[in-house]
Formats: C-alpha cells, structure tokens, sequence
C-alpha cells in the first residue's frame, strides 16, 4: 500500500498543483476586471459578463499552451532518458501524459462553454444600451461615434441600432476567429470519443489535425480588441471616479471631465502559445526527417488470425524493450500513421512489428503485402518512442499481463531477458525466468519465438499477487498492462491492495501502456 500512497498523492498533487493555477488565473483575472478603473466604464455596459469572459480566456490561454506538450513524444522520451535515475514515482508520471491531455482538453471544453456564454450576455448588453435611448450613461457610452478628433472613442462595437449580433460575429476578427476555434473544438473533441477512435481511427486521426486551425485562430482572436478599456491618459484627464455621475455635461466648458477615450486590449494568445508552438513545430521538423530515413523489410510473415509480422533495418536506428514507433504506408495514405509496439528485442540486428487487422488502414496493408509477388509496398517509420514497460528491468520482479494484441509489448522483454540470460549479464535483477509453461504442441511461441509459451484463460488475480508477495516479500514488483481500462482498474486495485504498508517489504508498482 505505501507506494500506492506515494504514486496517488503525487499525481493528486500534480492535478491539484494544475487546478490550483486555474483556480489563480481565473480569480486574477476576474478582479482585475471587476474593479480597475480602466474598465469602469466597460463594467457600465456589461456588468459582470465582462469578468467572466475575460477571466476564462485567461484560463483558455493558459490549457492550450499545455495541451501540445503532453503529445511531444520525442520530448516525453527524452525526459524519460534524462529520468533514467529518478524514483519510480517520478518516471510514472510520464506514462500519464495522454490522460493529462485529455484533461486539458476537457478544461478547454469547459472554459470554452463559460467564455461563450459570458459573450452571449455582453452582446446582448451592448444591444440594449445601444437601443436604449433613455439617456443613461450606457446609452451615452454605447453611441460615441467611432472617430472622434481623429481618435478610436468607440466601447460599444454595435454602432448603430439596427445592427445585429450576427453581423459582427461574421466580419469582426474576434468573432469570426470564436467561431472557427469554437468549430474545431467540437469537432476534435467529438471524433476523440473512445468509440470512434478505436472503430473509426481515420476520422480521429483527419479530424485532430484540426488543432492547426484551433492553434492559429487562438493566436490571432483578439487581435481585432473587440473588448476595451479606458486610455490611460483618458484616465488621467477624466478618471470615471470623477467623471461619471457629471457624464452629461462631458465637454462642457464649465466642466473639467471630456468624453472618455478607449482602447482595444491587446491581443495575449499568441504569448502564451508561441513556445509551445515553436516546440511542436521543431517536434514534427524531427519526426518528418527521421522518416525519411530510408526502411528496408528484411521479412515478411503472414501469422494465423490475419496478424502481419514485419521485421526491419534502418540506419542508425536504436530501441529499448516495450518502445513503439509510428508507421506509415504512402501507397495507402500519405497522411496517415499508426502507432506498433516493437516486439523485437534490443539484442536483434532487426526491429519488428506485429499488426493485426483492426480497420481500414490495417486491413489495406495487410492485403498489399499478401499481394505477392507484387513490389512490396514502400513504409516510413518515426521512433522509437518510450513507454513506461522501459522500466521492466528497473523491477526485481515483474508481472506482464497482456490483453489480445496487448500481448506484443511484452514479446520485446521476453526475448531480451532470453538473450540477458544466454549472455549471462549480471545487471539483470529481474526474476522471471523459470516460470514458464509449455501449453501446446509447438516448440516455441508463435509471437515471440520462445519456448516460454503464453498461458490462455482469465487468471484469478487475488491468488496470483497472494502469492507473488509471499513469494518475494522484500521486492519491488512491477505489474504492467497493455489492455483495456476495466482490466487496468482491478491490477491497480490489487497493486494497491497487496503492497505492504512498510516500504521495506513488499511493494506492487502499476504501470499501464498508452498510445
């Protein structure tokens, strides 16, 4: 249990650490402007509404430039590389990084939903003041003209009555920028449903590179300075404090207050994803000229169940236990790749790839290399990249549980502990070997090629960690899974369970595979 704890308490406090920012932008924001004077007189006019758009842009500004770096996987590699020495607990953190981004994501959602709402209350005020004509200072405000002595004076961008919401919205560039990111979002969001990323995974994949178009409106929507505020030398000449309850005598020579002259808020986007932006573009510069690194099958193999084996050589190319690389096929699409995990081993002069039919992209490739002997279709790779089965030798034991195809991780570690073992190395403290049970005719595993066969049927897991920490009552165990969420709910429960309250002796660490 005590490293379950610790696991549990820094992700809680890494999540906590997160909302609290939200939490810290979003109240900062809303005071600024709830009470600074710059805004009195656009308070005047939209109330609260105000606060509550400007506050959730805020926040909006602050998830998007996190939402691109959870999916830099070659810079989640590298920390992974640089970690290599951190606690287990640290390292975890790494393989949450796609949980974090939909996290964001749904912050966005929610941020989004408030931002929208607060404009939809502001347009509406600025439709009434403008069509007030009881000679409030809301009406006063809303109908300075939109040039006066050569100067913007205008705060209500609905000069004229019969103006309509609808036509700002679709020629001002805050408008229109809201409503093309507002577009993407739904459509990224909805295509990223577990059902049609697993059934449909083209649309997901088409469908989220919408982010560019998300990116670039983000960055350029407030450009236009749709919302403002009162000058600063304004303020000093005829501060509202002073000023507003004389509003109708503005100018008069008698009078020391003018009329108030406003300004666009400058556009901030842009600042908060400009590096994160500069990040994702120099991730993708080195994903596209690693795969253009030239691939060459050195086999091809048709498995039972219409499971494609192809083993490979590319130059310069080095890999870890339990990493995966992303494929892509140009005679089938040019835009498209898709995530394998490598199920050679390090110690192999190849890398290799197990893909079964699960789609139409799947399907396309595994009919074009049955088509034999036509030419065999040309594949790019980028990777590896890392996951957190990298650690399986960091453990003194390890306990691999694959599900279906979740089985492939796994042929990797096996095959190297096989080669660890016929080369003697001495750096391996995991403890595996000797566990294995020969359940078929064949002499070795059809997936992994060892004698170390797979053992088929739900296994009951309260007597499989019973007796594993009896067994090893003083080790450090790790389970890891590559298999669905149900599955991954009752490991960690056990691995929670069957960890032993004093650190000293036996502690169980979940890991779970996510691409």
């Amino acid at each position: 249990m005590g490293n379950w704890v610790v696991n549990h308490w820094f992700s809680v406090l890494f999540l906590a650490t997160w909302l609290g920012l939200n939490i810290f932008l979003f109240v900062h924001a809303f005071q600024s402007y709830e009470k600074a004077d710059k805004y009195y007189y656009t308070r005047e006019i939209l109330g609260s509404a105000l606060a509550w758009a400007r506050a959730s842009a805020r926040c909006l500004n602050f998830n998007s430039m996190l939402i691109l770096l959870p999916v830099c996987r070659n810079l989640l590699s590298f920390l992974r590389g640089t970690c290599s020495f951190c606690s287990h607990t640290l390292r975890k953190q790494l393989g949450h990084s796609l949980t974090f981004h939909k996290l964001v994501a749904y912050m966005i959602c929610l941020l989004t939903a408030i931002h929208i709402i607060a404009h939809l209350f502001n347009f509406e005020h600025y439709s009434r003041s403008r069509q007030a004509r009881d000679g409030s200072l809301a009406f006063v405000l809303s109908t300075l003209s939109h040039k006066e002595k050569g100067e913007d004076s205008w705060l209500n961008p609905l000069q004229s009555p019969n103006m309509t919401v609808e036509y700002v919205t679709l020629t001002s560039i805050a408008g229109l920028t809201g409503l093309i990111i507002t577009v993407a979002l739904v459509l990224m969001v909805t295509s990223a449903m577990e059902f049609i990323r697993r059934s449909y995974f083209e649309v997901f994949w088409y469908t989220h590179h919408i982010f560019i178009i998300y990116i670039i409106g983000l960055g350029i929507h407030g450009i236009g300075g749709l919302v403002r505020g009162q000058t600063e030398e304004s303020l000093n000449e005829s501060h509202p404090h002073r000023c507003a309850e004389s509003f109708k005598h503005w100018n008069d020579q008698e009078s020391h207050c003018k009329h108030p002259q406003f300004e666009g808020l400058p556009a901030e986007s842009w600042k908060w994803i400009l590096a994160p932006g500069v990040l994702y573009i120099f991730e993708r510069i080195l994903r596209f000229y690693r795969s253009q690194q030239k691939v060459v099958i050195t086999k091809v193999v048709m498995h039972p169940s219409k499971v494609l084996e192809l083993q490979m050589n590319k130059h310069g190319f080095s890999m870890e236990v339990g990493q995966y690389i992303f494929v892509n096929c140009p005679s089938i699409s040019y835009l498209e790749w898709h995530p394998f995990t490598l199920t050679s081993a390090p110690e192999e002069d190849f890398f290799s790839i197990h893909i079964r039919a699960a789609g139409d992209w799947t399907e396309n490739l595994i009919r074009a290399f049955e088509q034999q002997p036509s030419p065999i279709p040309r594949i790019e790779v980028d990777g590896p990249f890392g996951t957190v089965s990298e650690d399986v030798f960091q453990y003194e034991v390890a306990v691999l549980v694959g599900a279906g195809i979740g089985v492939t991780p796994f042929a990797s570690i096996l095959k190297s502990i096989w080669y660890k073992f016929r080369h003697a190395d001495h750096n391996l403290k995991t403890q595996m070997a000797g566990h294995a049970a020969l359940n078929f005719d064949k002499a070795t595993d059809i997936l992994t090629g060892l004698k170390q066969k797979t053992s088929f049927g739900r296994p009951m897991w309260d007597n499989e960690f019973s007796t594993i920490a009896n067994a090893h009552p003083r080790s450090v165990v790790g389970v890891f899974l590559c298999g669905p969420q149900t599955l991954a709910k009752s490991l960690s429960k056990r691995c929670h369970q069957y960890s032993s309250l004093d650190p000293r002796k036996v502690q169980f660490y979940f890991n779970k595979e996510n691409f």
